[in-house]
């Protein structure tokens, strides 16, 4: 069985705890984690999960080996790990956004060697086992490429991506998630005005999305096909649609994106 490591239990790598733990791939005794507030540690020692406050304990255990932590941090946790690391048999999978391949394997290099190292970047619906994530080679294998993807499939889906494509990827997926709730939001908002109350215009509005989603992913069709199923010449939907375009609908989530990627 894969040992994984989670070096960062924060809102991602917490995140990305539970939906390995509630995945049917991994147990909590395939699990260490590590995190400088222990406070957060004691609830998951319960369920199994092996944890430490030491990086480096953590570093040494783990077959793949996630390091969930902000981007500025990453220079540094690398210092206090790389000489534990072992390139032979481990896997590195940095979790953070706006770095650089040639800055990395500065970092994770160690006596003239590096460890399979990848970029990833799932979204906070790992939580619950769906995922939307992403990950980028920066050094190492096809097999250990495969390994990484199989680890986050277990929490969702998974796509492997030219680096150029990392921050788009960043920008539908994981800023996307909060995006999607932002309509989420402002639908249930439409929903109150229109004479519901909040929690029930808010379950109308999840079901709809995610029979929106199933349709696509289980027909493949082109969005606007399926958005012509509903809109009769002179009907509400269309009357709808195009009170939607007028305020920039189309247009606002195109800027939101572009601006996702930026830094």
């Amino acid at each position: 069985m894969i040992k994984l490591s989670i070096i960062g239990v924060g809102a991602m790598g917490g995140a990305m705890l539970e939906g390995f733990l509630r995945s049917d791939s991994f147990s909590a005794s395939d699990i260490s984690i590590s995190n400088p507030h222990t406070d957060r540690l004691a609830p998951y020692a319960e369920q199994g999960v092996q944890v430490y406050a030491d990086n480096r304990k953590a570093a040494v255990w783990g077959d793949v080996v996630f390091l969930v932590v902000k981007p500025w941090l990453v220079e540094s946790v690398m210092e206090e790990i790389s000489d534990v690391l072992d390139a032979e048999r481990q896997v590195l999978v940095i979790v953070a956004a706006g770095l650089k391949a040639e800055q990395v394997r500065s970092w994770v290099e160690y006596n003239g060697k590096c460890p399979a190292t990848f970029f990833a970047l799932p979204n906070t619906a790992i939580a619950v086992g769906a995922s939307m994530s992403f990950i980028t080679r920066v050094c190492g294998t096809d097999e250990a490429e495969q390994l990484v993807i199989n680890v986050f499939n277990a929490a969702g889906e998974t796509m492997s991506v030219e680096a150029r494509q990392f921050g788009a990827g960043m920008a539908l997926a994981s800023c996307g998630i909060a995006y999607a709730m932002r309509y989420v939001r402002a639908a249930t908002e439409g929903g109150v005005e229109l004479g519901f109350k909040a929690d029930a215009a808010k379950d109308i509005v999840l079901q709809t999305i995610k029979g929106a989603a199933l349709l696509l992913q289980k027909s493949g069709a082109n969005p606007e096909a399926e958005i012509d199923k509903v809109t009769t010449p002179g009907g509400f939907t269309i009357r709808g649609l195009n009170a939607m375009e007028k305020e920039g609908f189309t247009n606002a989530v195109i800027e939101g994106l572009r601006n996702s990627v930026k830094f």
